[in-house]
């Protein structure tokens, strides 16, 4: 069996993406990682958590547990756990760009990231809406964010708007492009011959036959209409506040949520611990954690590393089924 090779971006240096990469560096894994940032954080993360931690040459492979290959990306300047500093907001960049173009110059297989703080970045000068949005103008793919546990996976067909945006955003073009990489991903990154995707609705009670908004009728049931009649399998529009009761969920393969807080509320409340972050329609896998960075827990040591960890698990397996394919 090949071993993949996983890009690991520890994220903001002053959150808990540094420990979280300590402690997986750690573990025996059924695949090569090697991180990108900066090699004084992750030593001074070791040193806090009193774990062992090797640093190796970037290009070094099967690493043994307390040992972890390296690009190193030096931050500009240290800074304390919990005090985030936007002069290391091009590193934080820079860091994720390189490890994003070793993905799709294929010398890695895969990419896992930790968490970012985008107002950081913002301030460092840098305009930044999220990583999805910055690996899709990397690949330059249109891609879908998608969250998952061992309950259920949630896609999203906006991602960082403010609320007051988003019903001009859901466009009949817009929507069609979301459900049609989220399907395929679900063929060919989760083994689903015909996938079972549930829409909720932008509006309570998904509009009230228009008494509650117009957007059901006039652009999300037209729209399902014509791809079922593809034969794609599409429920809904759903009422929101009843599609994740688990009668609804049972035999379904993903729910699209019509924007961040309608959907993923519910999935972190069901399991945030296992929950990890998928970026769909890359020409490589990306898995990220699904919490952010933490900055009252970063240098405690009580930084729960189960969502990263799920992510390295993810990634690999959706790796290994891309070189089987």
């Amino acid at each position: 069996m090949v071993r993949p090779r996983l890009a690991l971006v520890p994220g903001e240096p002053a959150g808990v993406g540094p420990e979280l990469c300590v402690r997986a560096a750690q573990r025996a894994w059924d695949a090569d990682l090697v991180a990108f940032g900066d090699r004084r954080a992750l030593a001074a993360a070791a040193a806090r958590l009193d774990l062992p931690l090797d640093i190796l040459a970037a290009d070094a492979s099967a690493a043994a547990p307390g040992q972890l290959p390296l690009v190193d990306v030096p931050n500009a300047v240290d800074t304390a756990p919990g005090t985030p500093d936007p002069r290391n907001a091009g590193a934080v960049i820079e860091a994720l760009t390189r490890a994003a173009t070793a993905c799709i110059d294929r010398r890695c297989d895969g990419l896992v990231t930790g968490p970012v703080h985008k107002a950081t970045i913002n301030l460092g000068g840098i305009p930044y809406s999220g990583t999805t949005e910055l690996l899709a103008g990397l690949a330059g793919r249109d891609v879908v964010m998608m969250l998952a546990n061992d309950i259920v996976r949630v896609a999203l067909a906006t991602t960082h708007l403010p609320l007051r945006e988003v019903a001009d955003a859901i466009t009949p073009g817009s929507l069609e492009r979301v459900l049609r990489i989220l399907h395929a991903a679900l063929r060919a990154d989760f083994g689903i011959a015909q996938p079972r995707i549930a829409v909720l609705g932008l509006n309570p009670h998904a509009g009230e036959g228009g008494h509650l908004g117009r957007e059901e009728i006039e652009v999300i049931e037209p729209l399902l209409q014509r791809l079922r009649g593809e034969g794609m399998h599409l429920e809904g529009p759903l009422p929101a506040d009843t599609a994740f009761l688990p009668g609804r969920l049972r035999g379904l393969d993903a729910v699209l949520a019509m924007y961040h807080d309608q959907g993923l509320p519910v999935l972190k409340y069901s399991g945030f611990e296992r929950a990890v972050n998928l970026t769909l329609g890359l020409p490589y896998p990306r898995v990220a954690v699904d919490h952010g960075t933490a900055l009252d827990l970063a240098g405690s040591g009580r930084a729960d590393p189960s969502s990263l960890y799920a992510a390295i698990e993810t990634c690999t397996r959706l790796a290994l089924r891309r070189h089987d394919a």
